[in-house]
């Protein structure tokens, strides 16, 4: 006699929305645990035969088409989830993991359900001549692709804006492949944690997740869609994913919230920002914090010196004098700005440049952290220090300036164990003079835009000040994402 769960008559949707939901929040927690299943076919070299003739056929709607095969190819096209001489208990997580998507911020319409029931999976394992070999053969594939894209949605997200599906898909540098992740779960005691092992290690993420999960359990359905407030905790746990956050030191800038957190082991240290405006707003980004300079002068971003310095030094002729700004040609060559000079300017802008020297007037302030990154930002100090007193700060143009600058210079030295740099930097600051301070260990940067964040249970909104929400709801919830076909 078998001994795994008898759903023919209760799948886990038919399962009272309050004991369902408990079920779920179950798996999220990581607390059920088995053994792993016996990877042995129900009938051996002909379901084995089968599975490789559909996955060559191309008539398969996958959405991880090529990852998907790869597993099954490792395998020798041997089934994975059908099995006669064991309790196929991880066949059964797997299914109740993908049945409660929803606490995990994702949707069910990205998955083949209708291919994996639990009423066919029983039919399957009690009467296997009832089902044909083809059946069989789809049941397979499609719940190894659902796994793989739920295993590539919970790292990746679902709209990685640096990741598409079919790059995922076919990219041998994948960071995470989830191919291997489930061969290796299925080995696993703990198989659902080894999944969910795959999702950011971040604290915002995990407090998201943990009211989400806590959120659903209370509703009277949890297979809808989630709605306000939960489509939101929802579309922030998704752009968390695309920070791609695996370290426990590392600086995040949350555009929306307006701070700059210092992660470093078990502390964290916040600063006050200010942003973009919603005209030059700050990008969200991925980057690496390896020096920053003291007293920096600054070169001015094309759009500023076209529209401002231009016009303005055409109207003023001690505009460039008062501002510390000097003119140079594309050879770096000093450029002597008269006003037929500036006019020539004016005409053929592109190939001109300016820089603004170091000082208590320069934009960059005292201190300017630097990481490569395509939009040419960086995080700052700021002469103008009363902007920090406005609870709404987004007056910059793109970049990041962050208050007490130098204390967050020597709080990246110390924790470089170059705390004996400390005493130079600051003597550096006050004396106004340029200079470099590398970092033995790189420090991850990481800009995003969470317009929600949870501490102790409480949720927090913040103002959408790009207008960024409305378009990854559509994106997530309303606009259908085809699959691949192999």
């Amino acid at each position: 006699m078998k001994k795994y769960p008898d759903l023919k008559d209760c799948a886990l949707k038919r399962i009272p929305a309050g004991v369902r939901s408990f079920i779920c929040l179950l798996i999220i927690l990581s607390i059920i645990t088995a053994s792993p299943a016996n990877s042995k076919a129900s009938n051996g070299r002909e379901l084995s035969e089968e599975i490789e003739k559909q996955l060559n056929s191309g008539h398969l709607w996958l959405t991880f088409p090529a990852s998907t095969k790869k597993f099954y190819q490792q395998r020798k096209f041997d089934a994975n989830w059908i099995t006669t001489d064991t309790e196929a208990k991880q066949t059964w997580q797997a299914m109740l993991m993908l049945d409660c998507v929803l606490q995990f911020g994702l949707s069910y319409e990205d998955y083949h359900y209708n291919d994996h029931l639990p009423s066919m999976l029983h039919d399957i394992l009690e009467a296997p001549d009832k089902v044909s070999l083809s059946r069989q053969a789809r049941f397979e594939i499609m719940l190894t692709d659902d796994m793989i894209t739920f295993i590539n949605q919970l790292h990746y997200g679902v709209l990685n804006p640096q990741f598409s599906s079919a790059n995922i898909d076919t990219a041998s540098a994948a960071v995470v492949r989830a191919e291997a992740v489930l061969k290796n779960a299925m080995k696993e005691d703990k198989f659902m944690r080894a999944i969910a092992d795959v999702q950011p290690r971040s604290k915002e993420y995990e407090s998201l997740q943990e009211y989400l999960s806590s959120a659903v359990q209370y509703l009277d359905n949890c297979y809808e869609l989630p709605r306000g407030e939960l489509r939101h905790v929802a579309m922030n746990m998704e752009r968390l994913r695309w920070a791609g956050i695996t370290d426990k030191n590392f600086l995040m800038v949350n555009i929306p919230s307006y701070v700059l957190k210092y992660y470093h082991q078990d502390s964290i240290y916040r600063f006050k920002v200010i942003v973009g405006t919603p005209k030059d707003p700050t990008p969200s980004l991925q980057s690496e914090l390896k020096y920053f300079i003291t007293a920096p002068d600054r070169k001015l971003p094309a759009r500023i010196f076209i529209e401002d310095v231009v016009p303005n030094a055409i109207r003023d002729h001690a505009y460039l004098e008062n501002n510390h700004y000097t003119i140079y040609d594309r050879q770096g060559r000093y450029v002597n700005p008269d006003h037929d000079k500036l006019m020539e300017i004016k005409q053929k802008p592109s190939v001109y440049f300016a820089r603004q020297s170091s000082g208590c007037d320069n934009a960059f302030g005292a201190v300017v952290f630097r990481f490569p990154n395509v939009y040419a930002i960086s995080i700052h100090d700021t002469p103008e220090k009363q902007l920090f007193e406005k609870e709404e700060r987004a007056f910059s143009q793109s970049s990041i300036r962050v208050e007490q600058p130098a204390q967050l210079a020597a709080l990246l030295l110390e924790h470089d164990h170059a705390k004996g740099s400390v005493a130079a930097m600051q003597k550096a600051i006050a004396a106004y003079k340029n200079k470099r301070f590398n970092l033995n260990r790189a420090v991850p940067v990481k800009v995003v835009y969470l317009t929600c964040e949870s501490e102790g249970g409480k949720l927090t909104t913040y103002k959408d000040i790009y207008n960024l929400d409305k378009s990854l709801e559509l994106a997530m919830f309303d606009l259908e994402r085809p699959l691949s076909k192999m």
